[in-house]
């Protein structure tokens, strides 16, 4: 395997911090929580009954491994390169979000909590905390932008069939990221009881460390995968990003790979300007949002700014901070997908391959279809299909016209 600088790349520091990113910026009342988070995750670490456990229930509660799935069709479309697809969509619940979500309840019974508290965007981590909380037998409450909940009604009822409370945030502009801030409002006065399960490789420090190694699972899987069918590493790697769980969940175990290209799609939106898109390396800088140093998009004077994107899992504004980390290194290459590219790319996967992407997913789908002539016939890349696309159907139908 080639391998260069990157071999001895061991983020974060005992800190937090991914060089200038990440560390925690919290109120003084957080920290017993985070403290407490971060002791009993890193027992749990060195614990073999807990990995026992847990990857007890990937395998047979939420179905890993998770196929790797050669696109015979839409390579042959293309004219190459060969497209492996991992199938994120395929786990229970439909998305990648699950993992985590799975990681962080084994960790809440650890300490004895009662009371799970969450918050999301596309409404995949709603439901996968919803789920494992009422496979655990935890009271849940799952905040969720006003806006969000009317394209992702479907989500919105399966949470409330699992139990769960869903919470409508009516503040701000009534996305993701008004939703984190009363989650986190939530757990400052309930922490005693309550654990929250955050759905991102993002927030304050131990977050970003626990999600990304819940999450990379995928990639060690993919790297395994795609060595036993094609017994090289794969030339590339993609994925959209959010606040970037799915992706550096496939990035992570490849960063030392340098011969591997990994690109990550942001959200274009519906143009270049501030508050048209949820591009935080096309027009974010340094700033701190919701606990974390990181690449966050905010007006001259510093105010957040609004987002935009199709997907409401990708409309956020800021980005985890190993992204950062690894877009000053340059290993990864960050570009970004807008919401017309995103639609094509939804329905091209549909007609010839039969599956039904995430819109999210759709975004690194996109980029591909747009830029695979910077690949040969012989080169291999593999996309990381975070979720399946059922959420979407209705935000779908408002924007494609099909002739029935």
């Amino acid at each position: 395997m080639q391998t260069s600088k990157f071999n001895d790349y061991s983020f974060p520091d005992n800190s937090g911090h991914f060089e200038n990113y990440g560390g925690c910026f919290v109120p003084e009342t957080l920290i017993p929580a985070l403290e407490e988070l971060e002791e009993t995750y890193k027992k749990a670490d060195k614990d073999p009954e807990f990995h026992k456990e847990f990857n007890y229930y990937l395998n047979n509660f939420v179905g890993r491994p998770t196929p790797l799935y050669f696109a015979e069709r839409l390579t042959k479309y293309l004219n190459g390169p060969k497209i492996y697809l991992k199938r994120e969509d395929l786990c229970h619940t439909g998305a990648h979000k699950i993992n985590n979500a799975l990681g962080q309840a084994l960790l809440a019974k650890r300490m004895g909590k009662t009371r799970i508290i969450a918050e999301t965007g596309a409404g995949q981590h709603g439901v996968a905390t919803a789920t494992v909380a009422a496979r655990f037998g935890f009271k849940c409450v799952v905040y969720m932008g006003e806006v969000d909940i009317h394209r992702q009604a479907t989500n919105v009822f399966r949470m409330n069939l699992l139990g769960t409370e869903v919470r409508p945030v009516t503040a701000g502009q009534k996305t993701l990221k008004e939703a984190v801030s009363e989650a986190i409002r939530d757990w400052i006065a309930s922490s005693g009881s309550s654990h929250y399960i955050l759905g991102s490789a993002l927030g304050p420090h131990p977050f970003p460390l626990i999600v990304r190694n819940f999450q990379k699972t995928i990639g060690e899987e993919a790297k395994k995968q795609i060595l036993e069918q094609e017994k090289v590493l794969p030339d590339a790697l993609i994925a959209c990003v959010g606040g970037g769980s799915n992706s550096i969940g496939l990035f992570h175990p490849f960063i030392k790979d340098t011969g591997v290209r990994m690109i990550g799609v942001e959200a274009g939106g519906n143009g270049e300007k501030l508050g048209e898109h949820a591009a935080r390396f096309s027009g974010g800088r340094l700033g701190i949002l919701q606990g974390t140093k990181t690449y966050i998009l905010q007006d001259e004077n510093g105010q957040i700014s609004n987002t935009h994107s199709i997907s409401a899992g990708l409309d956020y504004a800021a980005v985890g901070p190993e992204h950062s980390l690894l877009y000053d290194l340059k290993r990864v290459e960050y570009t970004s997908a807008d919401d017309n590219e995103a639609l094509e790319a939804f329905q091209i996967l549909n007609k010839i391959e039969g599956i039904l992407p995430a819109l999210e997913s759709s975004h690194a789908v996109a980029w591909l279809l747009k830029n695979h002539k910077q690949f040969t016939k012989d080169q291999t890349v593999v996309i990381n299909l975070s979720g399946r696309g059922d959420k979407d159907i209705s935000q779908a139908l408002e924007r494609i016209n099909l002739e029935v």
